[in-house]
């Protein structure tokens, strides 16, 4: 049930961390060039927002429930170290909800200024409060901020709990990249399809540059802060990593395996690609190094390694294409001065979004199952933290007839904005031309 709630509601987050960035991006485009093709994207994105925000209302409001019901001991017993995250995390929410409300409904009624400046706290608010989340789950992977006396948490210090263990900056780079690369490649996909099916005009380019331009940096960064991220899991999980890479036993100078399936009762990788060397030159900067492998923790302490396996491949598989992609469309930008027009890339664009979708649930995927079986890493098991409750089966099934309605009326919803005449999306008493001096902007 955890699972099925979290592969819901992240991609929202991604959304949360990125979309209003965009949305206000193109404002500001308006106020600085004039051009009214930028208003009318921001104010039909505007409506995207507050869409996707509401069904974040829903799912994230199932997440906190679910916390407290399937989680019992969990919360019980390490609440008092993590939950500081959690209440700001209610206050960034209603920020959000706040200034979300003042900037959709406020197109007609504030001036210029007043309302573009009532972006800027739905981007702080969507930052903030996927980052409290974000020290919380980089706590479990590397619990710090407390001490364990008798089973009893004493000496609590929640923001050293939450901002002062080794795994948070890296946690929080990589996933707010990822939102970047997400929202950007499924926001550019659906204006690539629009070229591909013939409509090409100045709304759907613009609208295809601000996202692609997103998605672009982020992806070709993502690649280095993966890197940092999988050394720093070598160095304080070495149990994820060897299951990452299905190293069954500690080696010096530990080889990469490409693909292939990881044989629980040999320890060995079949039918994968050898690369000799390569995984202590990845983890360590050094070609030589020493790993460690399952071997070093009893069975019982091991992750489920072709899942964990699998997802960290897929990840690592997708993250270097939507590399890839982003470095040709550069390359063609600034040699060309003008973005690629082909159908194979608009094709590529159109698949990057899904594919960016399936990544980032595989890097989670990769992040909490290769902690197990540890829910506080190595410290609570996860089968001491859930709860023992019967009728799991009909709540999960409930679970999901939720999602798949709110699935569904979410798709209704963007179609209807998606299919608005463009002139309406844009209606509305026109704004001064482009940005003045201070004195001079938002005068009617």
């Amino acid at each position: 049930m955890q699972a099925l709630s979290l592969g819901v509601h992240i991609p929202l987050v991604c959304f949360g961390i990125a979309f209003p960035t965009m949305v206000l991006f193109a404002e500001w485009r308006y106020r600085r060039t004039g051009d009214p093709v930028y208003r009318t994207l921001a104010r039909r994105w505007s409506k995207v927002m507050i869409t996707l925000f509401a069904i974040g209302v829903v799912t994230g409001t199932i997440l906190s429930f679910e916390f407290g019901l399937l989680w019992p001991n969990f919360m019980a017993t390490y609440g008092s170290v993590f939950g500081l995250g959690f209440g700001l995390e209610g206050f960034s929410f209603f920020l959000e909800a706040i200034f979300i409300g003042i900037y959709v409904y406020g197109w007609d009624r504030l001036s210029p200024r007043k309302h573009f400046l009532s972006g800027f706290p739905i981007v702080v608010a969507g930052v903030s409060g996927s980052l409290f989340v974000i020290a919380v789950n980089a706590w479990m992977n590397h619990p710090t901020g407390f001490t364990l006396k008798d089973g009893e948490v004493v000496d609590v210090q929640p923001w050293q709990a939450l901002f002062g263990n080794s795994y948070f900056l890296h946690e929080l780079v990589h996933m707010y990249l990822a939102g970047y690369i997400v929202t950007g490649f499924l926001v550019a996909g659906v204006y690539s399809f629009a070229f591909l099916r013939g409509r090409g005009g100045p709304y759907h380019r613009k609208a295809l540059a601000i996202s692609l331009a997103a998605a672009t940096l982020a992806a070709l960064i993502q690649p280095i802060v993966g890197d940092w991220a999988a050394r720093d899991v070598g160095d304080k999980q070495p149990v994820k990593l060897a299951a990452m890479e299905g190293l069954a036993h500690t080696s010096r100078g530990a080889s990469e395996h490409l693909l292939g399936w990881y044989e629980t009762g040999t320890g060995r990788i079949v039918y994968g690609i050898r690369i000799p060397k390569l995984l202590s030159l990845l983890a360590k900067h050094d070609p030589n190094a020493t790993i460690r492998g399952l071997d070093t923790v009893p069975a019982a302490d091991r992750p489920p390694v072709n899942i964990v396996r699998f997802a960290f491949q897929t990840m690592v598989g997708i993250g270097l294409f939507l590399a890839g992609l982003a470095a040709f469309y550069l390359v063609l930008l600034f040699r060309r001065g003008r973005p690629p027009v082909s159908p194979w890339f608009h094709g590529a664009v159109v698949a990057a979004g899904p594919l960016a979708l399936v990544a980032l649930i595989a890097g989670w995927i990769t992040t909490e199952v290769g902690r197990q079986p540890w829910i506080v890493y190595g410290l609570m098991r996860t089968s001491d933290a859930v709860t023992g409750a019967k009728g799991i089966p009909v709540a999960y099934g409930t679970l999901l007839v939720v999602y798949v309605s709110l699935a569904v009326a979410v798709a209704w919803v963007l179609r209807r904005i998606g299919r608005e005449p463009l002139d309406e999306a844009g209606a509305g008493p026109e704004p001064p031309p482009p940005l003045q001096p201070a004195g001079v902007v938002g005068a009617r």
